[in-house]
């Protein structure tokens, strides 16, 4: 198949290792050049993207925050609603992937609400008592 198992022996460890690293190459589009190129160019391979621009959502992440970065609307973006759209309907079918914190945010919020609602009702006991 295509897998190869190589096993080491306590002697292949104690010798030096021969591999010869290969200097970086400064115009290789794809080192680590921050989110825009110096072609002006997307970055998609930047950390900074948090790998959004692969995986099962990554053409439509790819999309929307291409027309979001290239908007010249004056609200910035406002003509790639259909995009993040598109792209919030794909995160939603994973949501093992892509987690979201709306719901959390709306549990915690009525979490908050019931615990205050306890406590007004626990000193309104104790102030008529």
């Amino acid at each position: 198949g295509k897998d190869r198992i190589i096993f080491a022996t306590k002697e292949d460890h104690e010798t030096p290792s021969s591999a010869e690293l290969v200097a970086d190459d400064p115009d290789d589009p794809y080192e680590e050049q921050g989110l825009i190129l110096a072609n002006g160019d997307i970055n998609w391979n930047c950390p900074c993207l948090g790998g959004m621009a692969s995986g099962p959502c990554g053409e439509q992440f790819k999309s929307a925050f291409s027309c979001f970065h290239y908007s010249t609307e004056e609200i910035k973006g406002s003509d790639c609603v259909d995009q993040f759209r598109a792209m919030q309907e794909c995160m939603q079918k994973y949501p093992d992937l892509y987690p979201q914190e709306d719901e959390n945010d709306e549990k915690s919020s009525k979490d908050l609400e019931a615990a205050s609602m306890e406590a007004s009702a626990a000193k309104e006991e104790k102030g008529s008592s």
